[in-house]
């Protein structure tokens, strides 16, 4: 297994890894990534300053990623923590937890105080993952991130 940048030819896996997961625990629906046409063209989103994503890879197929992004209206030093989808056969072995753990560093590394996150009910897996690496849960969103189809907030101080 492999973890590397973003490279202009995962968009297409990346996308297909990001919304078969979100078909699979039902959270396909409207004010998701599931409908957010970044999805389709990560690589762009992310030549935005101040953002970053890492993709894993196991043979040279794409079977996750994360990312951090400086979303419009966050409070001073704070970014989010994006897109963090794992293949279904990749699952169960830290890898989701690696990349979150590579994306808080990098965002460390590049001056940000606070990581935000955005998720829902149907991941709560994923939200209890969140927990034990520290993210405490909030009672309303922060910034600008487009997905009102999230209603769990959280935030981390780095």
């Amino acid at each position: 297994m492999q973890i590397r940048p973003i490279e202009s030819t995962d968009n297409e896996a990346l996308a297909k890894v990001i919304r078969t997961a979100l078909a699979e625990f039902g959270a396909n629906k409207p004010g998701t990534v599931y409908f957010d046409p970044t999805t389709d063209a990560l690589f762009e989103l992310f030549q935005t300053p101040g953002s970053f994503y890492y993709v894993a890879t196991q043979d040279e197929k794409v079977i996750g990623g994360c990312g951090i992004f400086p979303t419009e209206n966050l409070p001073q030093g704070t970014c989010e923590l994006v897109k963090l989808y794992v293949s279904k056969d990749a699952r169960g072995i830290g890898l989701g937890k690696q990349l979150m753990e590579q994306s808080m560093s990098w965002a460390k590394e590049n001056g940000y105080t606070q990581v935000y996150l955005e998720s829902m009910p149907e991941l709560a897996k994923a939200v209890s993952i969140y927990e034990k690496v520290g993210f405490k849960a909030l009672d309303h969103p922060l910034g600008n991130s487009g997905h009102d189809g999230c209603d769990i907030w959280m935030l981390k101080t780095l």
